[in-house]
């Protein structure tokens, strides 16, 4: 197999065999056990000084997000696939609600919303409760019991019972139709919630692979410093015994 020619800025990556640029370099010790045990599921010819390329990884950690979730709590539902999915295209969950706000209402939508929110104010209380004391006044006192509708007032019974008849189900209408949108919201709760405890976790490692960089870093940095000192030392000495 011809080894493809790569530049001192650039390496080969162990697990795609394709070179990327060294500040995309990551060392398989750097990332944790549990991690590396799941790439090495596919891969075990990979070992703890293999090098990867963080692009690579990010993949590899959406599928190792996948795996666990598919661990604690089974198959995947639809709200755990999108939460990967946003994970995976760097989208805000977000944004789901916001489109979902944005739904246009129909006309029979509209009109029950409008129903329900004057049928539990005040105003219709109050409204409705001058229109059955004019009723009634009217056909007592001024009508003396003989006008259109007499005591016990038959006619207003029947027109009571067509308004409940009808401002029930319309209301209830709207209430569905609220409790369906707050169902939504907690799931949309319920993934915004998720993908930031995955994510914080993805944080963590990352974290934990720039300490462990940084920790490797300055070891190389004493060893250089060792060096220059025992160079000086000796010289010093070879001075001293001339």
């Amino acid at each position: 197999m011809k080894k493809m020619a790569i530049s001192d800025q650039e390496f080969i990556s162990d697990l795609s065999h394709q070179s990327f640029s060294l500040s995309q370099k990551v060392v398989s010790h750097s990332i944790s056990d549990n991690f590396l045990k799941f790439i090495q599921i596919n891969n075990p010819n990979l070992n703890e000084n293999s090098c990867f390329s963080i692009s690579e990884l990010s993949a590899l950690r959406v599928e190792y997000i996948s795996a666990k979730l598919i661990e604690q709590i089974g198959e995947l539902s639809s709200m755990e696939k999108i939460v990967i999915d946003t994970i995976s295209n760097g989208d805000q969950i977000s944004n789901l609600a916001l489109s979902q706000d944005n739904t246009p209402l129909s006309r029979g939508q509209k009109m029950a919303d409008h129903v329900a929110s004057f049928g539990g104010s005040w105003t219709f209380i109050i409204s409705f409760g001058f229109f059955l004391l004019v009723w009634i006044l009217l056909n007592t006192a001024f009508l003396l019991n003989k006008g259109f509708d007499p005591y016990p007032f038959i006619l207003l019974n029947l027109i009571l019972s067509c308004i409940a008849a009808l401002q029930a189900p319309i209301i209830m209408m709207s209430q569905n139709r609220q409790e369906e949108k707050d169902r939504e919201r907690s799931k949309l709760d319920y993934m915004i919630n998720l993908k930031s405890e995955l994510e914080i976790r993805t944080l963590h490692e990352k974290l934990d692979h720039l300490i462990i960089h940084q920790q490797r870093d300055l070891f190389e940095i004493q060893e250089i410093q060792i060096e220059m000192m025992k160079d000086i030392t000796l010289s010093i000495n070879s001075m001293n015994k001339r």
